[in-house]
């Protein structure tokens, strides 16, 4: 089978070597332990090397679903250290997804394992298709994706590894490095409602940032222990175990993977500014004549629409996780928090840790630098006329992030966002504490946006995230 011969370097032969020696050491505690430190230093002393790994596509899926084809994706790993989950094609049994991933500092012995699996909506676990597994040796490779046992052939997947001897001194092992790739989900109950005017007020967004272990290091943000909130969340006793049930359910549908996703790289400025264009489209997806623009200034549903490709003034809560290393956002506003202490803790799953936290809006500036901030903007100006910037702060009670790394935070931004100024302030910094509030202004002013579009609220007819999840207030502990 070309390419899918096994790297006979790889930790599974140690293994088996391992259990060899074990055999003859019977008794021997201290002698396993030695045979054990050997494998380990074996696995972490060998030559390492940079990757770059392009998924192609397969052919051959199976279809499994009583009606229509297939609706594959697929979750690659290395040595379950780092990985990666692609984009869901629809309707297909020869999906193409020309899809790359980059890891520096990966040992040659190590392997690369994918799984793929078929999309099943209105399911709370997809289908299993197959898998495979094949060394990190560089070359194009035509492999068998294999089922359960009795059900073998699954298709057959291709890809393409180009390797590089890594830098020395060597970086961190298995570093992602990109690309810096980034999906929007819909809120499950954006579909519910019958006078939605902003999708992006039910959105969440991940962005997979690379170099985070280059600039965190070691540090992370523990829950903080003195908050009431995270107390209820992350404490012992059945009441804080159905607070974490609740929103686990809950940051599960936010973060789903679906057809209806929205999928991107960051490659420049302007993809980044991609991500704060706010309002819907209108019927033709365009923005309009100057005519329109004058009479969009009342903040109706036309004004809205007007103003979908240009950067909306508008504040988002974050987390950079320290599970994946992506950094998920939303607005503030969204409804899907109305059930929630903690939007910090949905966001991140209720993990007990996180890199860092708080929140950050969009803000301009003149390319002279004689003003800055929403309140000496005009939407006269084009979003072209003037350079913008993230402002971001620690604003999260939940993990109460550590003011002294905010520099660290900015400059791991602005690693990842090429060209895009970055300005990292405390919370209780005065600066931050106006230009909030001249962003909420203008949106409120210029932008048709409501007083209650501010914080979390549910519309008419519209039903909360936890009811969607079929969990109670009672179970989350809301009042």
């Amino acid at each position: 089978m070309p390419g899918g011969r096994r790297n006979p370097l790889s930790v599974t032969k140690l293994v088996e070597k391992v259990a060899d020696v074990v055999h003859t050491a019977t008794g021997n505690a201290h002698d396993l332990a030695k045979v054990t430190k050997s494998v380990v230093d074996n696995k972490f002393n060998v030559p390492c090397v940079d990757l770059v790994i392009k998924f192609i596509g397969a052919s051959g899926i199976p279809k499994l679903d009583v009606v229509g084809t297939a609706d594959p994706y697929f979750v690659a790993k290395i040595d379950d250290e780092v990985s990666m989950v692609s984009t869901v094609k629809t309707n297909t049994l020869t999906p193409v997804w020309n899809e790359t991933w980059r890891v520096k500092n990966v040992p040659i012995t190590s392997d690369l394992l994918v799984e793929v699996l078929d999309k099943d909506f209105g399911s709370p676990i997809d289908d299993f298709v197959g898998k495979f597994k094949t060394s990190v040796a560089a070359g194009a490779k035509e492999l068998e994706i294999e089922g359960p046992l009795f059900r073998r052939d699954r298709g057959t997947f291709w890809l393409k590894i180009d390797s590089t001897p890594s830098s020395d001194p060597p970086e961190p092992r298995y570093l992602f490095d990109g690309p810096i790739r980034y999906s929007r989900h819909l809120s499950p109950t954006v579909g519910r409602l019958t006078n939605l005017d902003d999708a992006r007020l039910y959105s969440t967004w991940k962005l997979y940032l690379i170099g985070v272990s280059l600039y965190f290091k070691d540090v992370y943000q523990h829950w903080n222990v003195n908050y009431k909130a995270a107390q209820t969340i992350f404490g012992i006793g059945a009441t804080s175990l159905a607070v974490r049930t609740g929103i686990q359910a809950g940051h599960k549908m936010l973060y789903a993977r679906s057809t209806s996703n929205g999928f991107g790289v960051i490659e420049s400025a302007t993809d980044v500014l991609k991500l704060f264009h706010g309002g819907r489209l209108n019927p033709k997806g365009i923005v309009g004549s100057d005519q329109e623009y004058l009479s969009a200034q009342d903040g109706t549903p036309a004004a809205r629409s007007f103003f979908a490709h240009r950067v909306k003034p508008a504040v988002y809560t974050y987390i950079i996780s320290a599970e994946d290393d992506s950094l998920r956002f939303s607005e503030t506003g969204a409804a899907f928090f109305v059930d929630f202490a903690s939007k910090h803790a949905l966001h991140a799953n209720c993990c007990d840790r996180v890199r860092y936290s708080g929140e950050f809006h969009p803000r301009p500036r003149a390319k002279d630098n004689s003003w800055i901030g929403w309140q000496d903007f005009s939407d006269s100006m084009s979003d072209e006329m003037v350079d913008w910037e993230v402002l971001i702060d620690n604003n999260s009670g939940t993990y109460s992030p550590d003011k002294a790394m905010l520099p660290t935070l900015q400059a791991l931004l602005e690693y990842n966002f090429p060209g895009f100024k970055v300005q990292a302030l405390d919370r209780e910094d005065e600066e931050l504490t106006k230009s909030v509030q001249a962003c909420r202004d203008y949106a409120l002013k210029y932008r048709g946006v409501q007083v209650k579009h501010l914080q979390p609220h549910l519309e008419e007819g519209e039903e909360s995230l936890m009811k969607c999840a079929g969990v109670s207030n009672a179970a989350i502990g809301v009042q």
